[in-house]
């Protein structure tokens, strides 16, 4: 061991820094970064703006957890790409979960509201994680 490379200097490191970058300076990476903060806030604060917030409590939860976290992720993706693009896969992940939540938590009156708030808000949510892979995986595909 006494011969081997730190990992810090290595070129492939600075590399794949370099390239993770790049794709994090792209206009569908900022776009999508911008849609998965916007879509978290939304499914976030929606049982208090449509006011089913009262109605059905365990969804309310279950939005401002989901929602804060997808926001978080969003908010990491535009700050440190390099860093936290193997982590991307969770915002679709998070997305189907909104969908799914309002027909499978208990206690749920699924209302028009609730519907329409959820599958708005998790297909954003998707389409906007996979925005957020996209750029990673085409600099993948090109090397």
């Amino acid at each position: 061991m006494s011969g081997s490379t730190p990992i810090a200097g290595h070129p492939d490191l600075t590399e794949m820094r370099l390239r993770y970058e790049r794709a994090s300076e792209t206009p569908t990476a900022q776009v999508a970064d911008g849609l998965t903060v916007l879509g978290g806030l939304f499914v976030a604060l929606s049982p208090w703006i449509t006011g089913f917030a009262a109605l059905t409590p365990s969804l309310a939860l279950n939005n401002l957890i989901t929602g804060l976290t997808a926001t978080v992720l969003g908010l990491s993706f535009a700050a440190a790409y390099h860093r936290t693009h193997g982590i991307a896969w969770t915002c679709p992940v998070l997305g189907a979960w909104t969908i799914v939540a309002v027909f499978v938590l208990s206690g749920t009156a699924i209302t028009l509201s609730t519907v329409l708030c959820n599958v708005i808000g998790g297909a954003v949510l998707i389409l906007a994680g996979l925005g957020t892979m996209a750029p990673a995986m085409a600099s993948r595909a090109t090397t």
